[in-house]
């Protein structure tokens, strides 16, 4: 009999902490009274009725991903296995829906994301299922919203995050991406090879032009100075002819010349006849007329120059 206050405060502290429920964050239970329906507990500190109030396991509200394979094949005949990711969350409004309407909530999803993908993806050829995945997930995100949501379940985001297609396309696809890659890489070496064949004739083309106007001043620079001497002699010489003063210069020049190649070892003189030289005369003498022509081309073009500037001065 002694035991009898130990059971009876036993049982009474029993029924006080039964009559406490906690709830945690971003979670609910269901009560139910006499195997019925009762009402939703939400997050903080509730009261129930032991023995005649029944709470059920915890109800998640917060964000859960699935994660979900489906094997399928295009339009081209390719089969190709996609992962779908779905963001499910049970609505705050639509609790008692999500705990009674479904047995197997997540299996219901799984099937209408498989309805959905096997229904748009044999609409479209492989490059497009890589090209248009986010109008799969859009599509398999409307058909679970219009379905699921009368059962309590808010479809929060859908994405299909890896299209896998057969090993045999796959390698496929590789070799033809590697053939279009190589092809790029030599139309572009072709291309570079190009431009620098064009910038080396362009640079050859314009050395050749400085050579030539160099070679034509020293020319012209030559039969100046050969003009000058005939002209020295004549202003000092009056008696003696042009004709004497350019075979004078000319003899000059010549045995200076030869002077000149024959102070170097490796040189080789081939005997030849001064008289020669008459010809190189004649295109001196014509030179030195091109000269005095070019001079006056010069001077004409600067005083049309000097007049064009004094007439716009007026």
């Amino acid at each position: 009999m002694e035991f009898i206050p130990l059971i009876a405060l036993g049982l009474i502290l029993y029924v006080l902490f039964s009559s406490f429920k906690m709830v945690r964050e971003r979670s609910a239970h269901i009560v139910e009274r006499l195997g019925s329906y009762n009402r939703i507990l939400h997050p903080g500190l509730n009261f129930v009725i032991p023995f005649l109030d029944k709470v059920s396991k915890q109800i998640n509200l917060k964000i859960q991903q699935m994660e979900v394979q489906i094997e399928t094949k295009t339009k081209d005949n390719v089969f190709v296995k996609l992962q779908a990711s779905v963001h499910v969350q049970v609505m705050d409004t639509k609790v008692k829906e999500a705990y009674y309407e479904l047995d197997n909530p997540y299996n219901q999803i799984s099937s209408y994301i498989f309805d959905v993908v096997r229904a748009e993806v044999p609409k479209m050829d492989l490059d497009d299922v890589f090209a248009r995945k986010d109008d799969i997930a859009t599509a398999v995100r409307m058909e679970l919203a219009e379905h699921m949501e009368k059962y309590g379940y808010r479809i929060v985001k859908t994405l299909i995050t890896d299209i896998d297609p057969d090993q045999l396309v796959k390698d496929s696809m590789n070799r033809i991406n590697a053939a279009r890659r190589n092809k790029e890489a030599i139309a572009e070496d072709a291309e570079g090879r190009k431009i620098s064949k064009i910038k080396d004739a362009e640079a050859e083309k314009e050395s050749k032009r400085l050579q030539g106007e160099g070679v034509a001043e020293q020319r012209l620079a030559i039969i100046k100075g050969f003009a000058d001497s005939v002209e020295d002699f004549s202003n000092t010489l009056s008696d003696v002819s042009p004709s004497e003063i350019m075979q004078f210069v000319l003899l000059t020049q010549h045995y200076d010349t030869v002077k000149e190649i024959g102070e170097k070892n490796a040189s080789i003189l081939v005997p030849y006849s001064p008289g020669t030289l008459s010809g190189l005369q004649q295109q001196i003498m014509e030179g030195t007329q091109l000269s005095d022509n070019l001079n006056k081309l010069k001077i004409s073009s600067l005083e049309e120059e000097a007049i064009k500037k004094a007439e716009k001065k007026h």
